[in-house]
């Protein structure tokens, strides 16, 4: 992929308020000013930042409904009210579930948890599930990660005498459904104070208040805060504000003294003995709690997630880690074939976006191949296949642009939708499908800006390997943990040339492994640029090229960093 390199150097304010800061807090002009880039000014706000404490997080009453949602929890429980904790079957809504349902086990016993079969009932509430509810003699239903667009389901699990606390963050409509309580930061007359929580953030922001409203030590809460980094990170939302603190002290949990569950996935992605970070659930732990939703049935994951013995979760993650290797198999078919289908079609290739549908794709996978399309293309993708005699599928889009609202443009040709800014589940008829698609490209080439239709790599700071030393290093690492509105620091050194011992490796010979100096200095600086080596030829031809990288621990060399190249490309003048 080609990158455009976007870097705006700092104005003589900030550098001058970067070295005033910097002074404050001990640290580097050059990390000072990825700190106000950030929004953080102070020192205040720095050590705020670097330091975040449980004891800020938001209280949660001050969320629409939260006092109901807690009154309505506890006259079940009095009342002894059998309770069902329903949730999605991706990743944030399988820990979400795991969450809630572990923390009430422990106060009261007559409670059990339903993921719905993707295949079987589809997303959020099914007939079946209601139907099976009222069978069991259940009254209260905490629904989790979905349940903002079910009116219907909701009304009519009401005349079946089932009450419901939705626990979402998905964007709602104008119309909400009849529940007793729903709590979701992204309401409309929202006086919640942070917009962006996970479903299962929004599920310990239930469970929080439920506890302070009890008298139960917030401390009990602490071990359950691995679910809520999991989340986070597989879920994409911001890690700003009040999901920073959670995801801190998630991982925190995660590395020191993860669940039983948790820990048996850990085991068997080989991530044992390692710092685990969000990157490592984003790309190993994530996929495999969602590989049983995709392939089969989302209860295994939450089975495997509320398993208190070692060895049956260890049996558990294995049977999960076999249906992960399925999933990349199907995966890997069905982006073939899609890119095939987008390389063929002139009209797709010119599209400021991608809308494909085949009817013989796997449900359960489509959401990934849309990923990966975004991720070659660069447009926002929507990809369908037949399910249940109608058209079922995912959009996902590129940085900056809001995907929500091109399928909302759309409503009047769907079923159904719903979700964010960068990824929506939607259904619509079959026959609907190619004004769907003339619509929804239509609106895209009309909204998106011409910035957002080209990958680019944003440079946080154009610095020499003179700068890059243990210590910075070190402060650097005091970022994390790393995700939307705080990502992985890039930064960019100008004329490096090769030491003279660059080389091609990985199985295909598809990655250089690099060891550089540059114009400056006469630091010899390790690198792996994963994916390029396209670049090795200009690489060896001894001429000077220009890097954007982040700096990682050398795994090999605990002692020293070593980059990790994003992009090569040549200099504009060779030094």
């Amino acid at each position: 992929m080609h990158f455009k390199w976007n870097y705006q150097p700092p104005t003589s304010e900030q550098q001058t308020a970067a070295k005033e800061l910097g002074e404050k807090i001990g640290m580097s002009p050059i990390l000072a000013n990825l700190l106000i880039q950030r929004g953080i000014k102070t020192e205040s706000a720095a050590k705020r930042f670097f330091r975040p404490m449980l004891n800020e997080l938001i209280d949660p009453f001050l969320m629409n409904d939260m006092d109901v949602a807690v009154d309505r929890l506890n006259d079940a429980m009095g009342r002894k009210e059998r309770i069902m904790v329903y949730g999605d079957y991706d990743v944030d809504g399988c820990t979400a579930v795991a969450l809630v349902y572990k923390f009430l086990q422990q106060f009261y016993s007559n409670i059990e948890y339903y993921i719905p079969d993707r295949y079987e009932e589809g997303y959020g509430i099914s007939k079946k599930a209601l139907h099976y509810a009222a069978d069991k003699g259940i009254k209260l239903i905490i629904i989790l990660d979905c349940g903002i667009k079910a009116i219907e389901e909701i009304a009519y699990a009401k005349t079946l005498g089932i009450d419901f606390i939705i626990c979402d963050h998905h964007v709602p409509d104008d119309e909400l459904p009849d529940a007793v309580a729903i709590l979701n930061p992204k309401r409309e007359d929202s006086t919640y104070p942070f917009k962006d929580l996970c479903g299962c953030g929004v599920g310990f922001k239930l469970m929080q208040a439920f506890a302070k409203n009890n008298g139960i030590p917030f401390s009990r809460l602490i071990p359950l805060l691995d679910f809520c980094a999991v989340s986070i990170a597989a879920d994409i939302v911001p890690i700003m504000g009040e999901n920073r603190i959670l995801a801190y002290h998630g991982l925190k949990q995660l590395n020191q003294s993860p669940s039983v569950g948790l820990k048996a996935i850990i085991d068997i992605c080989g991530l044992t003995g390692r710092e685990i970070t969000m990157s490592d659930i984003v790309f190993k732990i994530g996929p495999r709690i969602n590989a049983s939703g995709r392939m089969q049935n989302g209860t295994e994951a939450v089975d495997l997630l509320v398993e208190k013995d070692l060895q049956k979760a260890l049996a558990e993650a294995n049977h999960i880690n076999e249906y992960n290797e399925q999933r990349k198999d199907v995966d890997k078919q069905m982006t073939e074939e899609a890119n095939q289908i987008v390389e063929k079609l002139e009209s797709q290739k010119h599209h400021a976006s991608i809308v494909l549908y085949d009817e013989n794709w796997k449900k359960g996978v489509i959401g990934i191949v849309a990923s990966r399309l975004t991720e070659l293309y660069y447009r926002p993708t929507v990809v369908l296949t037949k399910f249940n005699g109608i058209a079922t599928g995912s959009a996902r889009s590129v940085a900056g642009y809001d995907v929500y609202d091109a399928i909302k443009s759309c409503r009047d040709l769907l079923e159904n939708f719903g979700g964010h800014t960068y990824a929506v589940g939607l259904s619509l008829k079959i026959e609907n499908i190619p004004e769907f698609r003339s619509r929804f490209q239509k609106y895209v080439m009309e909204h998106i800006q011409p910035e957002q239709t080209e990958a680019t790599l944003d440079i946080d700071a154009v610095i020499d390997f003179k700068d890059v030393t243990k210590r910075l290093h070190n402060d650097l690492k005091k970022f994390a943990p790393h995700g939307p509105d705080n990502p992985k620091p890039l930064f960019c050194t100008r004329n490096v040339y090769d030491y003279g011992t660059s080389k091609v490796v990985g199985r295909q010979q598809e990655h250089i492994k690099l060891e550089l100096v540059d114009s400056k200095s006469s630091n010899v600086l390790n690198g792996i640029a994963f994916g390029q080596s396209a670049s090795a030829r200009y690489i060896k031809s001894k001429r000077s090229f220009d890097i954007v990288y982040t700096i990682e621990d050398n795994i090999y060399k605990r002692t020293e960093v070593q980059l990790q190249i994003e992009d090569i490309q040549p200099s504009e003048v060779d030094s």
